[in-house]
Protein backbone atom coordinates (compact mmCIF):
# COMPACT_ATOMS: atom_id res chain seq x y z
CA UNK A 1 0.00 0.00 0.00
CA UNK A 2 1.49 3.45 -0.68
CA UNK A 3 2.41 5.71 1.58
CA UNK A 4 0.00 8.89 1.64
CA UNK A 5 2.20 12.29 1.19
CA UNK A 6 3.31 14.32 3.55
CA UNK A 7 1.89 17.95 3.92
CA UNK A 8 4.30 20.56 5.40
CA UNK A 9 3.51 22.08 8.56
CA UNK A 10 4.71 25.84 8.41
CA UNK A 11 4.74 28.18 11.10
CA UNK A 12 0.49 29.20 11.13
CA UNK A 13 -0.32 32.52 10.07
CA UNK A 14 -1.44 34.32 13.01
CA UNK A 15 -5.06 35.83 13.36
CA UNK A 16 -4.21 40.27 13.17
CA UNK A 17 -6.59 42.08 15.25
CA UNK A 18 -8.19 44.46 13.24
CA UNK A 19 -6.96 47.53 15.64
CA UNK A 20 -3.48 46.06 16.15
CA UNK A 21 -0.37 48.11 15.15
CA UNK A 22 0.68 45.41 12.54
CA UNK A 23 -2.59 45.60 11.05
CA UNK A 24 -2.23 49.34 10.17
CA UNK A 25 1.51 48.16 9.35
CA UNK A 26 0.02 46.50 6.37
CA UNK A 27 -2.99 48.74 5.60
CA UNK A 28 -0.25 51.51 5.05
CA UNK A 29 1.65 49.08 2.69
CA UNK A 30 -1.01 47.95 0.62
CA UNK A 31 -1.98 51.61 -0.12
CA UNK A 32 1.19 52.33 -0.74
CA UNK A 33 1.67 49.93 -3.60
CA UNK A 34 -1.47 50.68 -5.15
CA UNK A 35 -0.14 54.37 -5.15
CA UNK A 36 2.72 53.30 -7.10
CA UNK A 37 0.70 50.60 -9.63
CA UNK A 38 -1.66 53.72 -10.34
CA UNK A 39 1.14 55.77 -11.01
CA UNK A 40 2.60 53.79 -13.20
CA UNK A 41 -0.15 52.97 -15.57
CA UNK A 42 -0.98 56.42 -15.87
CA UNK A 43 2.87 56.86 -16.49
CA UNK A 44 2.66 53.70 -18.72
CA UNK A 45 -1.14 55.37 -20.44
CA UNK A 46 0.47 58.74 -21.03
CA UNK A 47 3.42 57.05 -22.65
CA UNK A 48 1.67 55.17 -24.89
CA UNK A 49 -0.50 58.04 -26.18
CA UNK A 50 2.66 60.14 -27.08
CA UNK A 51 3.81 56.90 -28.30
CA UNK A 52 0.86 56.82 -31.24
CA UNK A 53 0.89 60.07 -31.59
CA UNK A 54 5.13 60.19 -32.65
CA UNK A 55 4.21 57.08 -34.54
CA UNK A 56 1.67 58.59 -36.61
CA UNK A 57 4.02 61.87 -37.54
CA UNK A 58 6.58 59.54 -38.59
CA UNK A 59 4.31 57.97 -41.06
CA UNK A 60 3.50 61.30 -42.24
CA UNK A 61 7.21 62.72 -42.55
CA UNK A 62 8.48 62.72 -46.40
CA UNK A 63 11.93 60.81 -46.29
CA UNK A 64 13.38 62.29 -49.19
CA UNK A 65 12.95 66.22 -47.12
CA UNK A 66 16.08 66.65 -45.04
CA UNK A 67 14.25 69.70 -42.81
CA UNK A 68 10.82 71.25 -42.60
CA UNK A 69 9.79 75.03 -41.96
CA UNK A 70 7.25 75.86 -39.74
CA UNK A 71 4.48 76.12 -42.56
CA UNK A 72 4.98 72.76 -43.76
CA UNK A 73 5.03 71.21 -39.69
CA UNK A 74 1.58 73.58 -39.44
CA UNK A 75 0.35 71.98 -42.24
CA UNK A 76 1.21 68.08 -40.65
CA UNK A 77 -0.60 69.49 -37.80
CA UNK A 78 -3.78 70.42 -39.34
CA UNK A 79 -4.25 66.73 -40.94
CA UNK A 80 -3.86 65.34 -37.75
CA UNK A 81 -6.10 67.20 -36.74
CA UNK A 82 -8.17 65.98 -39.11
CA UNK A 83 -7.00 62.27 -38.73
CA UNK A 84 -10.70 60.85 -37.50
CA UNK A 85 -12.84 62.58 -40.02
CA UNK A 86 -13.59 59.51 -41.58
CA UNK A 87 -14.16 57.19 -38.76
CA UNK A 88 -16.93 60.15 -37.79
CA UNK A 89 -18.18 59.69 -41.37
CA UNK A 90 -18.51 56.13 -40.87
CA UNK A 91 -20.17 56.64 -37.87
CA UNK A 92 -22.74 59.40 -39.35
CA UNK A 93 -23.45 57.16 -42.05
CA UNK A 94 -24.24 54.37 -39.98
CA UNK A 95 -26.50 56.78 -37.70
CA UNK A 96 -27.92 58.02 -40.20
CA UNK A 97 -29.58 54.69 -41.84
CA UNK A 98 -33.54 54.29 -41.33
CA UNK A 99 -34.96 51.78 -39.43
CA UNK A 100 -31.97 51.52 -36.44
CA UNK A 101 -33.11 52.44 -32.71
CA UNK A 102 -30.55 54.96 -30.84
CA UNK A 103 -27.35 56.17 -32.14
CA UNK A 104 -24.06 53.49 -32.74
CA UNK A 105 -21.15 53.33 -31.57
CA UNK A 106 -22.07 57.01 -29.66
CA UNK A 107 -19.43 56.07 -26.84
CA UNK A 108 -16.52 56.17 -29.37
CA UNK A 109 -18.08 59.54 -31.52
CA UNK A 110 -18.16 61.17 -28.19
CA UNK A 111 -14.52 60.33 -27.34
CA UNK A 112 -13.28 61.27 -31.06
CA UNK A 113 -15.41 64.40 -30.53
CA UNK A 114 -13.67 65.54 -27.52
CA UNK A 115 -10.56 64.53 -28.34
CA UNK A 116 -10.50 66.63 -31.68
CA UNK A 117 -12.26 69.51 -29.80
CA UNK A 118 -9.00 69.24 -26.65
CA UNK A 119 -6.29 68.85 -29.24
CA UNK A 120 -7.85 71.86 -31.38
CA UNK A 121 -8.12 74.07 -28.86
CA UNK A 122 -4.74 73.09 -27.27
CA UNK A 123 -3.10 73.90 -31.25
CA UNK A 124 -5.02 77.29 -30.98
CA UNK A 125 -3.70 78.31 -27.42
CA UNK A 126 -0.41 77.13 -26.24
CA UNK A 127 0.64 74.99 -29.24
CA UNK A 128 0.65 70.90 -30.11
CA UNK A 129 3.78 69.10 -29.32
CA UNK A 130 5.08 67.28 -32.25
CA UNK A 131 8.47 66.08 -33.35
CA UNK A 132 11.19 68.72 -33.82
CA UNK A 133 11.23 68.58 -37.22
CA UNK A 134 12.62 71.91 -38.01
CA UNK A 135 15.66 70.80 -36.95
CA UNK A 136 17.72 68.29 -39.72
CA UNK A 137 19.83 66.56 -36.16
CA UNK A 138 16.21 66.03 -34.78
CA UNK A 139 14.70 65.58 -37.67
CA UNK A 140 17.34 62.39 -38.22
CA UNK A 141 17.11 60.64 -34.95
CA UNK A 142 13.59 61.15 -35.13
CA UNK A 143 13.21 58.89 -38.75
CA UNK A 144 15.58 56.45 -37.24
CA UNK A 145 13.34 55.99 -33.99
CA UNK A 146 11.75 52.52 -33.94
CA UNK A 147 8.62 52.80 -32.18
CA UNK A 148 10.31 51.56 -28.85
CA UNK A 149 8.65 53.28 -25.59
CA UNK A 150 11.64 53.30 -23.68
CA UNK A 151 13.93 55.18 -26.44
CA UNK A 152 10.90 57.93 -26.07
CA UNK A 153 13.00 60.65 -24.43
CA UNK A 154 15.66 60.68 -27.17
CA UNK A 155 13.04 62.44 -29.42
CA UNK A 156 12.76 66.13 -29.12
CA UNK A 157 9.39 67.81 -29.22
CA UNK A 158 8.40 71.12 -30.53
CA UNK A 159 5.19 73.03 -29.91
CA UNK A 160 3.65 74.41 -32.49
CA UNK A 161 0.00 76.82 -32.51
CA UNK A 162 -2.05 78.55 -35.26
CA UNK A 163 -0.10 81.79 -34.22
CA UNK A 164 2.79 80.21 -35.53
CA UNK A 165 1.12 79.60 -38.84
CA UNK A 166 -0.32 82.98 -38.63
CA UNK A 167 2.74 84.65 -37.91
CA UNK A 168 4.53 83.19 -41.15
CA UNK A 169 1.41 84.12 -43.44
CA UNK A 170 1.61 87.36 -42.68
CA UNK A 171 5.34 87.95 -42.92
CA UNK A 172 4.96 86.45 -46.38
CA UNK A 173 1.72 88.73 -47.37
CA UNK A 174 4.03 91.62 -45.70
CA UNK A 175 6.78 90.63 -47.74
CA UNK A 176 4.92 90.39 -50.89
CA UNK A 177 3.59 93.76 -50.14
CA UNK A 178 6.40 95.77 -49.92
CA UNK A 179 7.91 93.91 -53.07
CA UNK A 180 4.59 95.12 -54.60
CA UNK A 181 5.54 98.78 -53.06
CA UNK A 182 9.42 99.10 -54.08
CA UNK A 183 8.21 98.25 -57.63
CA UNK A 184 5.05 100.60 -57.99
CA UNK A 185 7.67 103.37 -56.11
CA UNK A 186 10.09 102.56 -59.15
CA UNK A 187 7.47 102.65 -61.55
CA UNK A 188 6.15 106.02 -60.15
CA UNK A 189 9.85 107.36 -60.08
CA UNK A 190 9.80 106.36 -63.93
CA UNK A 191 7.00 108.06 -65.12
Amino acid sequence: MPKAPKTKKGPEQKVIHPYSRKAAQLVRETHKQEKKDKIKNVKAARLNVTGEKLLWFQSRVDPTKTEYSKEEACEIIEKYLHRFDTELLQIELANSIKGRQGRQHEAREAILKQTIERERLQYQENGLEIPDILNVKHLKVFREWDGDLKKLPNIKVKKLSVKDSLSIQKGNKEGKEDSQETTNQDDVSEH
